[in-house]
């Protein structure tokens, strides 16, 4: 396992992972004094709408237990636009198209830090993956390698670092979906001093998606691979 900061990457076993950033000093101090201007009214809605879409695409957090810290976690999420990816051949949008689809069905997070100490966070992110009717014959192949990343952002989202892992499937006979849990044991966060919390990063997750991809996501389509019959081989 390799470490990397903002401008170098990292290897990643099937179920393990490392990342480290360099100081950041991020835009906003926790507990930050005065009134609620304009900036703060734009925060606002833009949570309020944040909120509603993890509501309406099932954005399920759930905490690592065993985990204390001096302060608020980072917020984790799975990044709408990116949440599923969908494979179609010959990018025709049809249930009977498909080649391969994944969605990231839930993510389980925990942080620690005292003092001044850098921010670790530990995730667990579920992914349900699986073969549609145009996917090669399990005799030909019975495994595909889907690709996702992990983002850390600050609140006026500029991107501190953004790293991909690879998450293997691995299809029984007769079987056109798997479950996977890809565990990642430590994302590091510098912090610039104690007055700074975790509430003033995010932690972002997603598919790497193509475009036509995110669009479909996007408008809220949804094919699963079950929904239409294998082909013979």
């Amino acid at each position: 396992m390799r470490q990397f900061s903002i401008a170098t990457a990292v290897a990643v076993t099937a179920l393990s992972a490392m990342m480290v950033l360099s100081d950041v000093t991020p835009s906003h101090a926790q507990g930050r004094p005065g009134g609620r201007d304009g900036g703060q009214q734009d925060e606002d809605k833009e949570a309020a709408k944040r909120k509603k879409r993890d509501e309406e695409w099932g954005n399920q957090l759930s905490p690592l237990p065993g985990m204390r810290n001096a302060g608020p976690c980072p917020y984790v999420k799975v990044l709408y636009d990116a949440s599923r990816m969908v494979e179609f051949k010959d990018n025709r949008e049809a249930s009977n198209a498909v080649i391969y689809s994944g969605e990231i069905q839930g993510i389980s997070a925990g942080c620690k830090y005292r003092g001044a100490d850098p921010i670790e966070l530990h995730m667990e992110v579920l992914f349900a993956l699986g073969r549609g009717p145009e996917a090669p014959p399990l005799s030909q192949s019975a495994s595909k390698d889907f690709t996702y990343w992990v983002a850390v952002t600050n609140r006026n989202k500029t991107v501190l670092a953004k790293e991909y892992f690879t998450v293997p499937a691995r299809f029984a006979a007769g079987e056109d979906r798997a479950l996977y849990t890809d565990k990642l044991d430590s994302i590091v966060i510098p912090r610039a001093g104690e007055g700074v919390s975790g509430a003033n990063f995010e932690v972002l997750v997603g598919f790497d998606v193509t475009p036509q991809m995110a669009e479909f996501n996007r408008d809220g389509k949804r094919f699963r691979v079950n929904v239409a019959p294998q082909k013979a081989p």
